[in-house]
């Protein structure tokens, strides 16, 4: 095989990850990322099924566990902070109400990123941070990349891992309109000072308006604190910070529970995140020298808890794919093939959708709630149990790795 050079945009979950194979399998690999070093911070993100597997198969299933996210449970609150409905990690079995391993993003992606720089004889990932890609110009010898802070260089091939609002799928793809679709809300995530009384469990109220107050403990003294509400597209600058505070503000002004110290934290929150909430629909995963993976190509948005395993899985798949030929259409087509059934289930949101995450009114509340109730029995909680097991949906393959770049490992 090819010793082949590939660059790869976003350095969050999906960037790292790949990277992470593509160096396993004796690729030369540049990250490039538009923010200035590592994000910290973040929500909780689950890792559960194949992800788990992969996880594995990279050997960092410590490394994730001494930074996993010791979560008990979930239970819905009223207004005053009275738990109306509990839902125990134990009662699905998991080591979080949805998750078999839970850890914040910020803290997965350390782990990966160091991942990728711990083996000096199959040569380090370069990070090229504070940067992006600013044009692609693609060729029978690869693609030369223009990036924003000036210089080109030609990579034998591009993966956009850089999100919901991809710069490599709008300059190889098309605009974001033809492939977001907007599920109907918004939602933020910060951290903000510890209360003291969660006692590991994630806390959440939902007030009529399709409000929803969430707060839960990180793995570093703090807590996550995450504010979404229902509402048609805004029009608003996503690059505007300010502007995202205001509307977030306006949104919980006068909200119960503890909206009220949750938005004024907010204003302090050095990793405040701000964005619709939404899917990513891309018919074709690749264009020419250039592929997507993760949420760039098929994000299944906040809602299906499912993210974070599709990045892991697809980032695995990708690259085992491109290890085993030199013709890279024909590695991207299986790519595809091999995660096409899988992303289509993993994208199948929970009963419900975004009205049962946020409800219009007080009646849906409680009716929400007396069936969250009823989820605590058998054998209603196979309905929930569905759900995440479709994070299992897959049949991963086991790549081989040439000789020249894994010495003694066989397949992973």
């Amino acid at each position: 095989m090819e010793n082949r050079t590939v660059l790869v945009s976003g350095a969050s979950i999906a960037g790292p990850a790949v990277a992470f194979w593509l160096r396993r399998f004796g690729f030369r690999v540049t990250v490039v990322e538009v923010a200035p070093a590592v994000r910290p911070g973040g929500q909780a993100v689950d890792i559960r099924g194949a992800a788990r597997t992969v996880v594995e198969r990279m050997g960092l299933t410590a490394a994730v566990r001494s930074a996993s996210v010791d979560e008990r449970g979930m239970a819905y609150v009223d207004a005053k902070g009275r738990r109306v409905v509990s839902l125990p990690a134990e009662l699905f079995g998991g080591e979080g109400i949805v998750a078999e391993i839970e850890i914040m993003r910020g803290d997965l992606t350390r782990v990966l990123v160091d991942a990728t720089n711990d083996d000096a004889t199959k040569g380090s990932v370069e990070y090229l941070f504070d940067d992006r890609i600013a044009a692609l110009r693609e060729d029978d010898d690869g693609v030369t990349v223009t990036f924003a802070r000036g210089g080109t260089r030609t990579f034998d091939l591009v993966i956009g891992a850089d999100g919901v609002h991809s710069g490599v799928r709008a300059l190889a793809f098309g605009p974001e309109s033809a492939f977001v679709r907007p599920l109907g809300g918004y939602t933020a995530y910060f951290t903000v000072p510890d209360p003291g009384n969660l006692d590991h469990w994630l806390l959440m109220y939902n007030e009529p308006g399709g409000k929803v107050v969430a707060i839960r403990p990180d793995s570093s003294g703090t807590a996550n604190a995450g504010l979404s509400f229902t509402s048609p597209p805004l029009d608003h600058d996503r690059r505007d910070v300010a502007a995202q505070r205001r509307i977030l503000a306006d949104a919980f002004r006068d909200v119960g529970w503890i909206a009220t110290e949750l938005v004024e934290a907010m204003h302090g929150a050095p990793d405040f995140y701000f964005d619709t909430i939404c899917q990513v629909r891309v018919d074709r995963w690749w264009r020419g020298r250039v592929a997507l993976v993760g949420d760039a190509g098929y994000c299944a948005s906040p809602l299906s808890g499912l993210g974070t395993s599709m990045s892991l899985v697809g980032a695995y798949v990708l690259a085992g794919e491109l290890a085993g030929t030199t013709d890279h259409e024909r590695a991207f087509a299986r790519y595809q093939e091999v995660m096409g059934a899988y992303v289509k289930q993993c994208q199948q949101l929970p009963p419900g959708g975004i009205k049962g995450f946020a409800p219009a009114g007080r009646l849906m509340i409680s009716m929400r709630n007396l069936s969250m109730r009823m989820m605590t029995t058998w054998p209603m909680r196979s309905i929930i149990a569905r759900q995440f097991q479709k994070a299992d949906g897959i049949t991963l393959p086991n790549y081989q790795i040439p000789a020249e770049a894994g010495r003694n490992v066989r397949a992973c």
